[in-house]
């Protein structure tokens, strides 16, 4: 039996060449997508501003340790492609090259204040 992390992975990018029905859609949904709205988890949570540059998207990925990290972020990335695609009734937003920053919430190390 292997073992079982859980990462939490920022995505990030920048939209791209966004149609005026993409941006309109972005627009009228900026407000569920602020920055109130970032959270880690499996579906992932979408955050951009009214600028449409850069955005993120926050997951929760448990993939098998031995995998490690880079495999997280392959399946973050992967789950970003495919909301992006879908964003908008299925006509989807133009992106760029994404990146993924990953944390290993088993290996991490929580540092207390002392009393």
């Amino acid at each position: 039996m292997t073992t079982q992390h859980t990462y939490r992975v920022i995505v990030r990018g920048t939209f791209q060449e966004l149609t005026d029905g993409a941006r309109a859609r972005l627009l009228e949904e900026v407000e569920e997508h602020g920055l109130s709205q970032m959270r880690f988890t499996p579906e992932g949570s979408l955050t951009y501003d009214r600028v449409l540059k850069h955005f993120s998207f926050r997951y929760v990925v448990v993939s098998d340790a031995a995998d490690g990290e880079e495999m997280a972020a392959a399946l973050a990335e992967d789950r970003a492609e495919s909301a992006l695609k879908a964003l908008g009734g299925g006509a989807g937003v133009g992106f760029g090259e994404l990146r993924s920053s990953v944390t290993d919430m088993d290996t991490m190390k929580i540092n207390r204040k002392s009393r």
